[in-house]
């Protein structure tokens, strides 16, 4: 069974993005030692483009799959960008899109649940990235094996939250946490069975 890890990067007081779903504010912070770590902890979460400019040609270490909703997608379409994920296979789930914008992107449309569980169930050493965004997370709450959460310095106040769920609460263990001197703070919890 692959695990799902929702990678997130979030405020000090546990927002994503503004009430817009926009975090751009949180961008300053990918910078110096930090940025070395995700480069060669997580390459593959920085998108095909960026790896290319920062020459992360790295194998991928925790996952060759990301799903993510159309927010998050979003972002990407707006730039020309129809496959910000080249290197990984890419699932974008969204009701609104008529056909995907990139023959490699598969589009899930219904049962995100269960294709998930589908995903999950698939052979192979590497996992699921779960990018984003808020609505996406709450829908999958129960499938999220791993939480990576890299806490910048600042707060929003209001904004997106990590999960848009209702209320239940749900155990997760401290398995890492690492610090870094532009204040952020990587914490990786993994689901209490």
């Amino acid at each position: 069974m692959r695990k799902l890890t929702y990678y997130i990067a979030c405020t000090i007081d546990g927002f994503i993005g503004d009430p817009e779903g926009d975090a751009t504010s949180m961008f300053k912070y990918t910078e110096g030692s930090y940025m070395a770590w995700m480069g060669a902890e997580y390459p593959e979460t920085i998108p095909t483009q960026g790896r290319e400019m920062l020459g992360i040609d790295g194998e991928n270490r925790h996952f060759d799959t990301v799903v993510q909703g159309l927010g998050s997608y979003r972002l990407a379409l707006d730039i020309g960008v129809t496959s910000p994920y080249s290197h990984l296979r890419e699932f974008v789930a969204s009701r609104s899109l008529a056909g995907s914008p990139h023959p490699d992107v598969e589009l899930i449309a219904d049962d995100l649940v269960g294709r998930v569980r589908e995903l999950k169930a698939e052979d192979g050493p590497l996992g699921i990235w779960l990018c984003g965004g808020s609505t996406i997370a709450g829908e999958l709450i129960e499938e999220i094996d791993e939480l990576v959460i890299k806490t910048y310095p600042q707060v929003y106040g209001t904004g997106m939250p990590m999960f848009g769920a209702g209320f239940e609460p749900r155990d997760f263990e401290l398995a890492d946490v690492r610090t870094f001197e532009n204040g952020v703070l990587v914490r990786t919890y993994t689901r209490k069975r």
